[in-house]
């Protein structure tokens, strides 16, 4: 493990790989100095450098963070031939032969001061121009300031880009520290109206993260409970564990006063404590007054002043900087296992994010084809397993996949065959006329097969349009999962992944029209034959038995409640409005009311005449159906010629006979009791009929789907991708990289070197 002394220098070494890199994940370790305008923020980083290198003014001066690196370099190193040569243009000294050599003039130059034998170099470093070092300490001045104007303006606006500057010197101790805009309160000038807030917010940037040491700075001669430092520090360090508090202009405090309580902690504790410190005043840097000679003059008044003296060891910026640096080698040490775990996760995080663009490797003729058949094999694979359900990106939010095509076949097809009604559009009146139309010109001696025939067949149809909707249901849910296969290193390469949907989806258009096909011949097919031998088919016999028990079962009950009526009332109820087909009576065209050969009024007729459909109708055979509901409109007809008045003759044969004249076609014409019984049993046979049909088809719809389009297509993706893509003229084209994603995925392997290089740096001091 390397020294102690190594881990600030490391801790710059990380700073520089971020900078460099353009990141900021890495909450490393740091000195921020904040501080009210004037305070002596600028005064105590000079001191600390021993150099004059801030700029200074009124108002705003320093406008972006200034990142500032001290390292301490050994005094005896010396001074190259390539340093001096790489120096030259930062001097315009001329040479003054006879007086100095040209040695002395680039040392003069350089900033290379003679102390005693030894030849001492300072200089400074701007990340910004990696290839230049200042030795005239007045040009990192101008640097600053220029640096400044060309992010911030030439305004009194601020930026939260900061500025990084080195210094190398063996008359500093390895701190790194951020000075920070100094804290105001009233707009001046040019400043913005927020200046106040945007200050505030920028440098909460900094002292926020656990891993900032805030330095803050309050002047001796203000209250310390108007310091703006130390109540911002409170915001975020409300314990005062990593603050360290700095009072300034101690020798401006008015006489008799002193802050001793301050500094030794009991007015304001602070886990870091406070440190005294004299600055050099606006007289003192105009008369040039070194910053040895200054430190000289501070170490002085703390040793003599009356109250100071005695805690004289615990103040001025000398022992500042050892403070600071001890603090910073402890803070790094404790937090240096943290920042190298934290490492080991971005690394890890960044290596998946970069798999999933496709990892470093490269594409060449050679592994073309090689890539192109892989991806090919992953998107049908996932394909498959999206219908299977054995996919490993499963939704938990919505059914999706084999699950969803299972819904639409159980759920939504299911349940709209069991709302059609096996009735619907079906009139008692449309009953009636197919009865009628399908016994031609004879009369019915019961009723026709063919009528049944003829009015189940288009409620069969029916059962079309929810068939063929569940397999649009289908193919649009196979869409779907054909979209949805892609995956991140398929979305490397946008033009293969959109043939590979094209493909696809091709196959399962060509795959929609067949199965369509077949699910309109399975209608066609229970349309063509009307088995009525199925033996789930409710019998005729069974079906009228019933219908007569309900009939009766009512009638009885109707002649229950007129019991309590008056005998007029009950021989109105009984007279018959039209002819009777179950109380055996018929009206003449007189009115007159007579009994029928061929009445319905024995049950033991309905009992023993279950052999047949017309002896169970009828009850026996019948020879005698004249006038019988009507029915028979022809049926003596030339007999009863002769009889008929001439006027009646004569409006006989003006009628204009239609199928839609007001006995066929009207529903609100009344049925006679015959023809109720004749609809209520087509009725019922027709709703036992379309059960047998719709339970067929709600089993052979899904299978048609699953065998014709989503098993085939399951069957056949790969041979079709590697039938139509496969091909080395279209690999080129196929293979062109999308240009965010590419550019994403060089960003992501810089960004994984720059953690690699960073782990790297850490491990070789852990």
């Amino acid at each position: 493990m390397a020294s102690l002394g190594d881990l600030i220098p490391t801790v710059n070494k990380l700073q520089d790989v971020m900078y460099d890199a353009g990141i900021d994940t890495l909450d490393l370790p740091i000195l921020a100095v904040i501080g009210s305008q004037s305070s002596g923020k600028s005064s105590i980083l000079e001191t600390l450098v021993g150099k004059d290198f801030l700029p200074r003014g009124t108002g705003i001066v320093t406008r972006r963070p200034l990142v500032l690196q001290l390292n301490n370099i050994s005094p005896e190193s010396p001074l190259t031939e390539n340093e001096v040569t790489s120096s030259r243009g930062d001097s315009s000294a001329d040479h003054e032969e006879g007086e100095m050599s040209l040695q002395d003039h680039l040392n003069k130059a350089q900033g290379i001061v003679k102390d005693s034998t030894k030849e001492v170099r300072e200089w400074g470093e701007f990340l910004h121009i990696p290839d230049r070092r200042f030795y005239d300490f007045s040009q990192i001045r101008e640097e600053i300031q220029n640096e400044t104007a060309r992010i911030a303006g030439k305004n009194k606006g601020i930026s939260r880009i900061p500025i990084n500057l080195k210094i190398f010197s063996p008359r500093v101790l390895n701190l790194t520290l951020v000075d920070l805009p100094g804290i105001t309160k009233v707009p001046i000038g040019e400043q913005p109206a927020d200046i106040e807030k945007q200050i505030k917010n920028l440098i909460l940037e900094y002292v926020a993260k656990p891993n900032c040491i805030i330095l803050a700075v309050s002047p001796a001669n203000v209250d310390l409970v108007n310091s703006e430092s130390l109540k911002l520090a409170r915001e975020v360090d409300p314990m005062g564990k990593r603050t360290i508090g700095v009072i300034t202009k101690l020798d401006l405090m008015d006489s008799g006063t002193n802050a001793i309580e301050i500094l030794s902690g009991k007015l304001y504790p602070l886990k870091l404590g406070f440190v005294g410190v004299v600055n050099r005043s606006q007289q003192d840097i105009q008369l040039n007054k070194s910053v040895d000679e200054a430190l000289d003059n501070e170490e002085e008044f703390f040793s003599r002043h009356p109250v100071y003296r005695t805690i004289a060891t615990r103040c001025g910026t000398r022992y500042l900087a050892k403070l600071l640096n001890h603090i910073l080698l402890c803070h790094i040490r404790d937090k240096l296992p943290d920042i190298k775990a934290k490492l080991n996760t971005l690394i890890g995080q960044t290596e998946q994010e970069l798999a999933s663009y496709g990892g470093e490797a490269t594409i060449t003729p050679e592994n073309r084809a090689g890539l192109v058949l892989q991806l090919m094999n992953k998107f049908a694979t996932r394909f498959v397993s999206s219908i299977e359900g054995t996919s490993t990106e499963i939704s938990t939010k919505e059914l999706c996949g084999g699950a969803r095509i299972y819904y639409i076949y159980n759920s939504i097809f299911g349940r709209t065959l069991q709302s059609i009604n096996p009735n619907h559009n079906l009139s008692k009146g449309d009953i009636r006329t197919a009865i009628r139309n399908s016994t031609g010109p004879r009369p019915s001696l019961f009723v026709p097969e063919l009528a049944f025939d003829l009015l189940v067949k288009p409620q069969i149809q029916l059962l079309l349009d929810p068939s063929q909707h569940c397999i649009e249901l289908v193919y649009e849910e196979l869409m779907k999962i054909c979209h949805n296969c892609g995956s991140p290193e398929l979305a490397r390469y946008p033009r293969l992944q959109a043939k590979l949907i094209e493909v696809v989806s091709e196959l399962l258009r060509d795959r929609l029209g067949p199965t369509r096909s077949y699910v309109e011949s399975l209608i066609e097919i229970h349309k063509a034959y009307i088995n009525t031998n199925h033996p789930n088919f409710l019998s005729a016999t069974d079906a009228m038995a019933e219908i007569v028990k309900n009939k009766k079962s009512l009638s009885l009950a109707r002649e229950q409640e007129s019991d309590s009526t008056s005998d007029n009332e009950i021989v109105d109820q009984k007279a018959p409005k039209h002819n009777s087909f179950a109380n055996g009576a018929s009206k003449t065209e007189h009115g007159e009311l007579h009994d029928s050969d061929s009445d319905y009024n024995s049950d033991q007729s309905i009992k023993n005449s279950k052999d047949s459909f017309l002896n169970y109708f009828f009850g026996k055979e019948q020879g005698n159906q004249a006038n019988d509901d009507g029915l028979h409109l022809t049926q003596g007809l030339g007999e009863e010629q002769d009889s008929m008045p001439e006027d009646a003759m004569l409006n006989f044969k003006g009628l204009n006979i239609s199928s839609k004249g007001d006995y066929f076609g009207k529903e609100n014409v009344e049925l006679t009791e015959r023809e109720e019984l004749e609809c209520e049993l087509i009725r019922r046979l027709i709703s036992s009929y379309f059960d047998i049909v719709r339970e067929m088809i709600q089993d052979q719809v899904p299978k048609a789907a699953m065998c014709l389009l989503v098993n085939f297509s399951k069957e056949t993706i790969q041979n079709r991708l590697v039938t139509k893509l496969y091909k080395e003229n279209l690999f080129n084209d196929l293979l062109q990289e999308d240009q965010s994603l590419a550019q994403d995925r060089e960003k992501c392997i810089k960004l994984l070197e720059t953690y690699k290089a960073a782990s790297k740096i850490i491990g070789d001091i852990l």
